[in-house]
């Protein structure tokens, strides 16, 4: 029982944030900063308790994982364009993704973060579930690591648009792979705007991000032992 109310709650306090952000053009309106705020005021009106909300909602939880996938029929669909440009997606991609680990390695000593912040920070420019692993894997804290996937994925995609007007980037590969690299299933979402072609090569950005930041941590162990020598 509370697994189906739990999933009306949130899925219907979802559509509700989504009606919002139509009608209010605000930035912190955003469907994925509404709903939380919406979510926790429900759990502390009806008194229902974290766990009792987290084993209500493992099936959204799980589905996660395939809707990432999903995310790959754009792709299949325009394999054609994207072979043609494949050096200069991987030289992109890779550049952005060692920018983003390295950028919150450096963001996070300025800071002066505890350990625990500090790793769980560095996947943050990935999508959730590949985000998530990598946290694991690291010694980071998932539920950390969520937030800042989170706060990443829509500052990204708030702040792109003007990003582009004020550099002046009209190429729809150029904001695909922008939006892609920086703010993943947001930038994704966001890419919907300017176009199937935009939004294909944000696709393929956020996919081989999150393959190419695992690859940094898992494959090249010397990468994470760099890292981890200044904070231990």
């Amino acid at each position: 029982m509370i697994f189906l109310f739990v999933t009306i709650l949130t899925y219907g306090l979802y559509k509700l944030a989504k009606q919002l952000t139509k009608k209010v053009d605000f930035p912190l309106f955003h469907p994925l900063l509404l709903t939380p705020a919406l979510l926790i005021g429900a759990i502390f009106t009806l008194n229902i308790s974290v766990s009792d909300y987290t084993e209500g909602a493992f099936l959204l939880t799980h589905m996660l994982g395939p809707a990432t996938i999903a995310f790959a029929i754009p792709v299949y669909k325009h394999l054609s364009v994207l072979k043609k440009h494949i050096g200069l997606i991987l030289i992109s991609v890779t550049a952005g993704s060692l920018i983003a680990i390295f950028s919150s390695f450096g963001l996070a000593i300025l800071l002066k973060m505890e350990h625990h912040f500090l790793i769980s920070l560095l996947p943050r420019s990935i999508t959730t579930p590949l985000a998530m692993e990598v946290s694991t894997g690291i010694g980071g804290q998932p539920s950390l690591t969520i937030i800042f996937v989170i706060m990443t994925g829509i500052l990204g995609g708030v702040m792109g648009p003007a990003v582009f007007k004020l550099f002046g980037v009209k190429s729809p590969i150029a904001k695909g792979l922008a939006l892609g690299m920086s703010a993943h299933a947001v930038g994704t979402n966001r890419a919907i705007e300017y176009g199937e072609e935009a939004t294909t090569f944000s696709t393929l950005a956020m996919i081989l991000a999150g393959v190419i930041t695992i690859l940094i941590f898992e494959a090249v162990p010397v990468t994470s032992r760099f890292l981890l020598f200044f904070v231990n």
